[in-house]
C-alpha cells in the first residue's frame, strides 16, 4: 500500500463549518460546491428553498456534511438563527460567506426610499447582523474567516445605481473596520469585488436596464479579458480567503473583475 493511499489528501477547508448566504445560485451555490470539495460542511442560507435544498442535498449525496436554512438575511432573527442551527447541526462555525445581495438600478430621482432601505438592509445591515451572531461563536473556537460580498461599483460609481454602489463601498469600509477590531482575535475580514459575473443577478440586472442578457457580455469585450466572470472563478477567491493561504491576509479586498476598473 503506497504512502499517498495510507494518508489520502486533506482538502484545503477540511474539519472546517462555513456558513454561505444566498447560497442557492449563482456565486454562492459555486462557492458551497467549492467548499464541500474541499472539506468544508457547509451551510447554505437563502430564500430560495428548492434552490437551496437542491445545494446541500448534492453535498450529502457527495459524501459531504451539509444544511439548508431557509432565511431573509434583511431580517435580526433570521440571521441569529442561521447561525445557532449552523452551530447546532454541524458543530461549529469557522467560515462566513457573507455572500447575499440584490442591485436596484436607479438613480437617486428615480430610486424609491423603499428600494433604497431594501438594498441596505439585504447588501449591508445582513452582515453587520450575521456577524453580531458568528464572531462570538469565532472567537471561542479560536478564530475564523469572514468574507463580505462588495463589487467593482463598491470601488469605482456605477450609472444608474446610486444604491448598489453606496452599499458596496460601505461593505468593504465595514470589512476594514472589522478587521482592525478583530484581528486579536484571530478572525480574518476580507472583502471580494468582482466584476460582472454570469449570475442570474446579472440577467435581472439587465432586465432592470431594459436590456438584454447579453448586454453585459458584450460590454465586457471593452475590457482586460474581454469577457465577464463565471461563478466558479469567484468562488476561488473565496476559496483563497476562507483558507491557510490567506493566512497573513486582512482587512483587504480582492478584486476579480478581469481587469475592468484597471485603468
Amino acid at each position: 500500500m503506497s504512502e499517498n493511499t495510507m494518508n489520502p489528501p486533506r482538502g484545503l477547508l477540511h474539519g472546517r463549518v462555513a456558513l454561505i448566504t444566498g447560497g442557492a445560485s449563482g456565486i454562492g451555490r459555486a462557492t458551497a460546491e467549492l467548499f464541500g470539495r474541499e472539506g468544508a460542511a457547509v451551510a447554505v442560507m437563502d430564500l430560495d428553498k428548492a434552490g437551496g435544498q437542491a445545494v446541500a442535498q448534492e453535498a450529502i449525496d457527495n459524501g459531504g456534511r451539509a444544511v439548508f436554512i431557509h432565511g431573509n438575511v434583511a431580517l435580526p432573527s433570521d440571521c441569529e438563527r442561521a447561525v445557532q442551527r449552523t452551530c447546532d447541526e454541524l458543530g461549529g462555525l469557522n467560515i462566513l460567506f457573507n455572500n447575499a445581495g440584490i442591485v436596484r438600478r436607479a438613480t437617486v430621482l428615480e430610486l424609491s426610499e423603499e428600494d433604497w432601505d431594501l438594498v441596505m438592509a439585504v447588501n449591508v445591515k445582513s452582515m453587520f447582523l450575521l456577524c453580531k451572531h458568528a464572531i462570538p461563536v469565532m472567537i471561542k473556537a479560536g478564530g475564523g474567516a469572514i468574507i463580505n460580498m462588495s463589487s467593482g461599483w463598491g470601488l469605482v460609481g456605477g450609472p444608474r445605481a446610486v444604491a448598489y454602489c453606496a452599499s458596496k463601498g460601505a461593505v468593504i469600509q465595514l470589512t476594514k473596520a472589522m478587521a482592525l477590531d478583530h484581528g486579536e482575535h484571530n478572525i480574518r475580514v476580507n472583502a471580494i469585488c468582482p466584476g460582472d459575473t454570469d449570475t442570474p443577478m446579472l440577467s435581472n440586472e439587465a432586465r432592470q436596464i431594459g436590456a438584454s442578457d447579453e448586454y453585459f457580455r458584450v460590454s465586457a469585450a471593452n475590457r482586460p479579458l474581454k469577457r465577464i466572470g463565471l461563478p466558479a472563478e469567484i468562488a476561488q477567491a473565496a476559496l483563497f480567503l476562507a483558507s491557510d493561504a490567506s493566512s497573513f491576509v486582512t482587512g483587504t479586498t480582492l478584486v476579480a473583475d478581469g481587469g475592468g476598473i484597471a485603468g
